[in-house]
Order: structure tokens, then C-alpha cells, then sequence
């Protein structure tokens, strides 16, 4: 690898699904870093992360077309202003709310094997925080804060993507009624156009029996890609479908130490981002310094119709 970067070499076998299907050309990492480096740093309206790890992450998140790695660094800030609920003071590595909900094992981030291509696992457990002490905007916020970290440390993520599953054990009635369906609009959008880590499935486990018979009646409808991306299971063991036990906690019926430890791990890790996540208060887009020759930002035209959702891409 090209000295002049600071980059993580990939393990082999990632490296290759790298090559086959994002177009990486390893020789000319360093040019294309540099090239979207160099335009980041000429628009007066933005102001970015222009580290290497950063930058190679939206280039791999759309499959090296320099022009929309752009497009997509530029959305990432544009649209982070448009949810402040999330994006917002508290978003800091040593907040006493974060480190709360990361000690309660609300997302637990799964460490694969260094040979493993598949996508990158987290566990979002749904049912296990206090819908009267938390809101559902201070989860996504800290959902939001380990996308970034997996966007610099995860190349699981950035080259095959990631999973969710969403462990339903637990949910009440009160849980269900937190979720705010404006925000949770906005963030799916965010994270659909302008985080370059891509989904690439949404498993509901721990599902009552009837939620289970309903949604895999309305699947039939969905279309195919959406369809095999998603599914929806009372059976306790349906997450041994996509991720392997000796990745998972022995609560999860694994064999990989406990869910206390991953959340050691979490935690260790996000106070390791606490400079990063001070210098993202700086960072954002400043719509009065736009190029006039570029469309203007309009926020509900990002998130509305026939915005965010007429546009979305299923890759």
C-alpha cells in the first residue's frame, strides 16, 4: 500500500470482494483519496473530515464514482443539520446519557473473524431501555455515533455492508409508542442516502407469534431485493440464520463471552473517538456559502416524497 495514505490494508478475502464488486483498484487508492480530499476542501460551504480511513469510506460506499462520493460527503453533513434532535450537544463519546445507554446493551456491536467477507452484525435491542427516562431520538443518537466508528474501523462494513437485528424481546406497548415516525423518517433517509455503509438486511427477532403471521403475509408483496432483505421470526433461534454462534454472546445462545463484554469493548471504544466527536461540532455544511451555481438545500424536498423515498435505490 501506497505510503502516502493512512489506510487499513484489507485481509485478502475482503480485498477481493473489494475489487469484484466496489471497482477498488488498490494502486490508485491514493489518487482517488486525494482527488475527493482536494474537493473537499474547495467548497466554501463545507466543512468535512478529510481523513484518509474517512474518505475512503464513502468511495467504497459508492463503488469508487468519485463524483458520488462527492455527492454523498456533502448529504452526510447537509442532512445531519436537518435532524438536531439527533445531531445535537449530547452527541459527544464521554456524555453521561450516552455512556448510560451503551452500558444498558441497547446496540451491541458484533466482532466477526478477520477471514469473514459477510456484513458487518449489530444487535438493536429494542425492548431494553426506559421509554420514561430515554427518548427515542437519544438511541438513534447513539446508533448514529457507532456508524461513524464502523465507518473508520469496520471494513466488514464498508466493503459487504451490514445487517440489523432487531431483537423485539421485551418491546411494550410504551416502546412501540416512543418511536417518533417524523424522526425515524428523516434518519432512515440519512442513513440510506448519505451514510455510505449499506444495508443489507433488517431481521426481526423475538416477534410475538401474531406480529410473525402478519408481516410475512404482507411480504409477498414486497419487491424481490426488499424481500430477501428482511424477515420477521418468533422463534428464538432465527438469528442463527444469519449470524454464526460463535460470534454471538452466550445470551444469544453463542459462545463469544458475554453481552457485558461487548459492551466493555463499546465503551472503551467510543471514549477512544472523544477528540473526533469534539471536532465534529465543527464540521457541516454553511448554506449561505453554497456555490450559487449548485441546487439549493431544501430539507423537506430531502425528506418528503418526492424527496428521500421516490429516489431510494435498493443495491
Amino acid at each position: 500500500m501506497n505510503s502516502t495514505v493512512n489506510i487499513r490494508a484489507l485481509p485478502a478475502a475482503l480485498q477481493l470482494v473489494a475489487v469484484e464488486e466496489l471497482n477498488e483498484v488498490p494502486h490508485r487508492l491514493p489518487a482517488d483519496i486525494e482527488a475527493l480530499r482536494e474537493w473537499v476542501l474547495k467548497q466554501p460551504h463545507l466543512c468535512s473530515c478529510t481523513e484518509d480511513q474517512f474518505l475512503l469510506g464513502f468511495l467504497r460506499g459508492t463503488k469508487f464514482s468519485v463524483e458520488k462520493a462527492k455527492h454523498k460527503i456533502d448529504r452526510f453533513y447537509t442532512l445531519q443539520a436537518a435532524i438536531p434532535e439527533v445531531f445535537n450537544e449530547h452527541r459527544l463519546a464521554d456524555d453521561p446519557q450516552v455512556l448510560e445507554i451503551i452500558r444498558m446493551g441497547v446496540i451491541l456491536r458484533i466482532p466477526l473473524e478477520e477471514g469473514d467477507t459477510g456484513p458487518a452484525v449489530t444487535i438493536i435491542r429494542a425492548g431494553s431501555y426506559d421509554t420514561n427516562k430515554y427518548k427515542f431520538q437519544d438511541i438513534i443518537r447513539v446508533g448514529s455515533m457507532f456508524g461513524e466508528i464502523m465507518m473508520f474501523e469496520d471494513d466488514n462494513a464498508t466493503v459487504s455492508g451490514y445487517v440489523e437485528m432487531m431483537d423485539m424481546a421485551g418491546v411494550t406497548a410504551a416502546n412501540l409508542f416512543s418511536l417518533q415516525p417524523d424522526l425515524l423518517r428523516k434518519f432512515s433517509a440519512y442513513a440510506d442516502e448519505a451514510m455510505p455503509t449499506r444495508q443489507k438486511g433488517i431481521h426481526f427477532i423475538n416477534v410475538p407469534t401474531a406480529f410473525e403471521t402478519g408481516f410475512n403475509t404482507l411480504k409477498s408483496f414486497f419487491p424481490g431485493k426488499i424481500k430477501s432483505r428482511v424477515s420477521v421470526s418468533s422463534d428464538p433461534d432465527a438469528i442463527f440464520q444469519h449470524v454464526r454462534p460463535e460470534y454471538l454472546p452466550k445470551e444469544y445462545g453463542g459462545t463469544k463471552g458475554t453481552m457485558q463484554d461487548i459492551i466493555a469493548a463499546m465503551e472503551a471504544k467510543i471514549l477512544t473517538y472523544r477528540d473526533y466527536f469534539i471536532e465534529s461540532r465543527n464540521f457541516g455544511t454553511n448554506e449561505k456559502l453554497r456555490d450559487i451555481s449548485e441546487t439549493t438545500i431544501d430539507y423537506d424536498s430531502h425528506f418528503g416524497i418526492d424527496g428521500s423515498f421516490r429516489k431510494l435505490d435498493i443495491d
